[in-house]
């Protein structure tokens, strides 16, 4: 439970993927990493760290040994969006008598779960000033929203039937009238105190504004917004920041946006970010693209992101041999169809760092008759082609606006992850040792 508070802290600094990714990078200055860019040329230096981003919603971090021609990858891959609903372009929907904001689901949300909540609105927004386009990261923290139920008595099938349509039912209410003549742009640019014709454009999502909190008999739970994958995302983090350097291993942090809707864009595990960046490493101090090629084949890749705990009411979603549980230790997941990158080789080699680390683990697998969710492991592997595993924090209500998981576990996963960011994974030609 050490690092729980900080945690929720992170949280509530954090309502976006563009607030994490800003989150992330403070941290990682205050560690004495430097910022690169990608339009840039790099210049490395052996025994020091850095960290590059992407679309300001993606980044990956980095540390050179003193040998980085002789040294192997070892990265950890996370994700920093979490299901909700965006902002459309034109977003201001005028009645006679209310304003609504327009938005539409972004990923696999609970729905249910969003309505009479205080919500709020954050993301980024563009602004120009003589021709300059200046990119604002922004939470509107006196704007409050709801979206509404309709009271049973006007909806008797609300508890049974009831379906909920995101173009009706999940429009949150924003005030009274505004009048007919309000634009979207218009309203944001009264909210941030600016002119609207300097507004250009926005990526602007709703948010739970509930805040986490520590509970149970022996506060034995956390729970929050955007546990899944906030809190893979800042454990990785915290252990990829704790780590020394170890000479054979250029350790590598890796949080992607877009998990959530597939990863197909340019910010995403499923583009060329993750590739490019380690080719700019290994081409910093060794020009043999050979040389390239072995250095990835010794890699190994960690996909971090949340599982399925037992749930208390329905233990019968769960498999009757591979339950996991809240505050048990790590959570291995497989799956026969690669859903998870998960195999018998990186199974085998994981293992070996969570009990040199003392770390508790145990195996998840989806009922048979169940379809699976998808992690990014496979995703990333597929460009960068490394022995990989899929592991998670189990936790409850997994999309829902709140979430549930246990305090415990992310110790577990912090204390494993800065060991396996220090400890050799070496490959000859017949064996791993570890």
């Amino acid at each position: 439970m050490k690092h729980c508070n900080n945690f929720l802290e992170f949280i509530k600094k954090t309502p976006t993927a563009f607030h994490a990714i800003k989150e992330i990078k403070e941290i990682l200055k205050s560690k004495g990493l430097t910022e690169l860019h990608e339009f840039e040329p790099w210049d490395l230096e052996k025994n020091k760290g850095y960290f590059v981003t992407r679309n300001n919603s993606s980044i990956i971090a980095f540390k050179i040994p003193s040998n980085p021609s002789s040294s192997h990858f070892q990265i950890v891959a996370s994700h920093s969006d979490s299901p909700c609903f965006k902002i459309k372009p034109n977003g201001i929907l005028s009645s006679g008598t209310y304003t609504k904001l327009n938005t539409e689901k972004y990923g696999g949300t609970i729905l249910s779960t969003w309505l009479d909540k205080p919500l709020g609105i954050a993301g980024r927004v563009y602004t120009k000033e003589n021709n300059i386009i200046s990119e604002n990261i922004v939470d509107l923290e006196n704007v409050n929203l709801v979206i509404p139920n309709v009271a049973i008595h006007m909806n008797r099938e609300i508890n049974t039937t009831f379906a909920y349509n995101p173009q009706v039912d999940l429009l949150p209410l924003l005030s009274m009238s505004l009048g007919k003549e309000t634009t979207i742009n218009g309203y944001l640019a009264k909210s941030l105190n600016i002119k609207e014709e300097s507004l250009l454009s926005h990526d602007l999502f709703i948010y739970n504004k509930d805040r986490g909190m520590l509970w149970g008999e022996n506060n034995e739970f956390i729970s929050a917004p955007q546990i899944d994958n906030l809190e893979c995302a800042y454990a990785s983090l915290i252990g990829f920041t704790n780590a020394g350097f170890n000479q054979d291993i250029i350790p590598v942090y890796a949080c992607f946006d877009n998990e959530e809707v597939g990863s197909t864009t340019k910010q995403g595990a499923n583009s060329t970010f993750l590739e490019d960046t380690l080719k700019r490493i290994h081409f910093a101090f060794d020009k043999d693209t050979d040389a390239y090629f072995a250095k990835v084949a010794k890699s190994f890749l960690v996909s971090a992101d949340n599982a399925h705990a037992l749930h208390p009411n329905h233990p019968e979603k769960s498999d009757a041999t591979n339950q996991v549980f809240m505050n048990k230790g790590i959570v291995i997941k497989s799956h026969a169809s690669q859903a998870y990158t998960s195999d018998a080789l990186s199974i085998a080699i994981f293992t070996m760092i969570l009990d040199k680390a003392n770390v508790p683990y145990q195996f998840f697998a989806n009922r048979s008759d169940m379809a699976s969710g998808g992690t990014l492991g496979n995703i990333s592997s597929a460009h960068v082609s490394i022995p990989s595993i899929d592991i998670g924090l189990a936790q409850l209500a997994m999309h829902s606006s709140y979430e549930t998981a246990g305090s415990k576990d992310i110790d577990y996963m912090i204390n494993v992850l800065e060991a396996f960011y220090v400890t050799s994974i070496n490959k000859d030609k017949n064996n791993y040792s570890i």
